[in-house]
């Protein structure tokens, strides 16, 4: 089974390249599964179910979520729950008899008799959220799911610490097939095949603005640094020019990652 793996999709520049090189993409790879994390999507906060839609025409089969996965709640609700939604959000968010969150955080895709598990995490390190310990809420869930049910089973942890996304490889090693970071939106230059058959890299990489406050523009970030605060917001989106495409190429065989290929083309 040969997935395609995106990170962040940042705002409207993001869309219109993953329309652009996605055909392309697809039919050089010829993916199984096509994964793409939405929650900069829309406005640079959350998906809405347009934007879902096309992005599905250009390729995209599943979606997962991070930060940003409930700011537009409204929209995004009832699509959420819908048993057959291709979009996730962070499995470990707190839940209880009082209150719950549309949507699920792991969920089984089938196509062309291949079954794939996919499961989204959070961190509840140097994020505003509080939320249930990752770690042990993925145990939870494989102990429910394991590897020997499925094709394959990817992991995105969103999370800023790199030690932390280290630290998860090793906890999930020989239970998933794929375990890659999204958030911080610069591909890094560690993916590797752990010793079990678990494939990790520490973040897949942004797809958007290049030259840019990771797919928004310095005039909109810049007082926040000079200042001292965060009172200032980024601003409208514009045009910044050339964007870049950052993904991954994971190839699974009987639940292990056998390939591992980043892909990233600047325009």
């Amino acid at each position: 089974m040969k997935l395609l793996v995106f990170g962040d999709i940042f705002w409207r520049k993001g869309r219109e390249l993953l329309a652009k090189y996605l055909p392309g993409l697809r039919a050089e790879h010829s993916p199984d599964f096509v994964i793409a994390n939405s929650e900069n999507l829309t406005n640079g906060k959350g998906p809405v179910p347009q934007h879902l839609a096309d992005l599905q025409k250009y390729g995209v089969d599943i979606f997962t979520g991070g930060n940003h996965s409930f700011s537009t709640m409204e929209f995004m609700a009832d699509y959420m729950d819908a048993p057959d939604s291709p979009q996730l959000r962070p499995a470990n968010f707190y839940e209880s008899k009082h209150f719950r969150f549309p949507g699920s955080g792991a969920r089984s895709f089938e196509k062309n008799g291949k079954k794939l598990l996919v499961i989204n995490l959070i961190s509840g390190n140097f994020l505003k959220d509080d939320v249930y310990n990752p770690f042990l809420k993925v145990e939870e869930i494989l102990s429910a799911h394991p590897l020997s049910d499925y094709d394959g089973i990817v992991v995105d942890f969103h999370r800023e610490s790199t030690a932390e996304s280290y630290c998860m490889a090793e906890w999930l090693s020989g239970k998933v097939s794929l375990q890659y970071g999204t958030h911080t939106h610069v591909q890094t230059n560690d993916d590797r095949i752990l010793a079990s058959g678990t494939g990790v890299i520490t973040d897949v990489g942004m797809t958007g603005s290049l030259h840019s406050s990771i797919g928004q523009e310095f005039a909109g970030w810049m007082p926040n640094f000079l200042s001292g605060t965060g009172y200032f917001s980024p601003k409208k989106e514009t045009d910044m020019g050339p964007g870049v495409v950052c993904g991954l190429v994971a190839e699974l065989s009987e639940g292990k990652c056998v390939r591992l290929e980043k892909i990233r083309i600047s325009e």
